[in-house]
């Protein structure tokens, strides 16, 4: 159940009676009793000018820090998890294993022409020509 519209009175009813449970004057009013007045009886934070602002923009102008600038693209950073071409430690140890297998398979192939070299060769014959 909700208060309906809020009017500046009612604010400022409230904002006095904050003022003297805190112990001052109904004459002595800050902007915090103000403030805190009218978060009770709207139940939101007052905003400011530059958020009124930002929430009416679209979502996509919201964050311009400088307004009109392009701005740049700056270089990602890899995490301690990567390395420098963003790999994690399971990509890296997945292609070093790639990178053996294939070393492996390369030094076989090269020893199997020698293999069946050794075993083709002509057996010398004996003084006698046998």
């Amino acid at each position: 159940m909700g208060l309906g519209t809020v009017t500046r009175s009612m604010v400022e009813r409230r904002a006095i009676e904050l003022a003297v449970i805190n112990g001052r004057s109904a004459d002595n009013l800050l902007q915090s009793d103000w403030q805190q007045a009218k978060r009770e009886l709207t139940g939101c934070e007052e905003m400011d000018l530059k958020e009124v602002e930002l929430e009416s923009a679209p979502e996509s102008e919201r964050w311009d820090p400088v307004p009109g600038s392009e701005g740049y693209e700056v270089a990602e950073i890899p995490s301690e998890d990567e390395d420098s071409e963003g790999r994690n430690d399971a990509e890296r140890l997945f292609e070093e294993g790639l990178d053996e297998a294939q070393h492996e398979r390369m030094l076989e192939a090269s020893e199997e022409p020698r293999r069946t070299h050794r075993h083709k060769r002509p057996r010398r014959q004996s003084k006698d020509g046998r």
